[in-house]
């Protein structure tokens, strides 16, 4: 099973490289961030995409989140929804059944917090307790998507470390990982532990992007058994023009 999860910074703007992109990987289940459209506003082209279920959860010209997934695991229409917690149309999720196992996918776009910090916390805080009744119930759940935290220090180069940076901050990355201690795994950061330059996001001038000067924001986090199947989980430095870069996972 692939899944992978991609901020498109504008699904109209990145309409035929997304079209490209899926055509080329043909993943299982495609999370998309930040689609800055309603599902009117969504070209007829991927509102119904061939080969797959679609859900659209956004707003005009802000935010939003979409979840694709492939008909051949999925014969039926499955159940999409978002949590009570939603925010500004901030996560949608799936239930899907998988050799046997039925596992929880969920696209998720984390508030910026530069304008209202409080509400990223908030945000932060309700994804934990999501995760939580998960691993307390002993149900499969994947997080994708762009968390606007880097985890760790490594998570940016250091030319871009700044202490009191948005993003870098000690009590959101406390929050992260806590969410990640739900029994979840950071299935890239597992498959790829000694890679210092594993960033999803460049910041869009100085040829940053060329550079490799960047961010670590779009994670898959994964339940720990769903998670130990996993195979490969690149991030996809050199597709499209979003400032950030899709993440593909695949599991056995």
């Amino acid at each position: 099973m692939k899944i992978a999860t991609w901020n498109v910074n504008g699904i109209r703007a990145r309409q035929a490289q997304l079209q490209e992109w899926i055509a080329r990987e043909r993943p299982d289940v495609v999370c998309l961030q930040e689609i800055k459209a309603t599902s009117e506003q969504v070209p007829e082209a991927l509102c119904e995409m061939e080969g797959y279920w679609c859900y659209w959860h956004g707003g005009k010209g802000y935010s939003g989140v979409a979840l694709h997934v492939s008909k051949s695991i999925a014969p039926e229409r499955p159940a999409f929804s978002h949590p009570a917690f939603d925010y500004e149309t901030r996560i949608a999720a799936v239930d899907l059944t998988r050799a046997g196992e039925e596992v929880t996918v969920a696209s998720v776009y984390v508030p910026n917090g530069g304008k209202d910090f409080p509400a990223k916390m908030k945000f932060l805080a309700a994804m934990e307790e999501y995760a939580a009744s998960f691993q307390m119930d002993g149900r499969r759940l994947v997080l994708c998507g762009d968390m606007n935290v880097a985890r760790t220090e490594r998570d940016v180069h250091p030319k871009e470390r700044k202490p009191r940076a948005i993003g870098q901050l000690p009590e959101e990355r406390a929050l992260l990982e806590q969410i990640v201690g739900r029994g979840l795994v950071d299935v890239g950061r597992a498959l790829d532990p000694d890679n210092d330059g594993l960033f999803t996001w460049w910041a869009p001038w100085r040829n940053l992007r060329q550079r490799n000067i960047g961010w670590r924001l779009d994670y898959v986090f994964a339940s720990t058994a769903l998670a130990s199947t996993a195979t490969a989980c690149p991030v996809q430095k050199d597709v499209g023009t979003s400032d950030h870069a899709p993440v593909l996972a695949t599991f056995s």
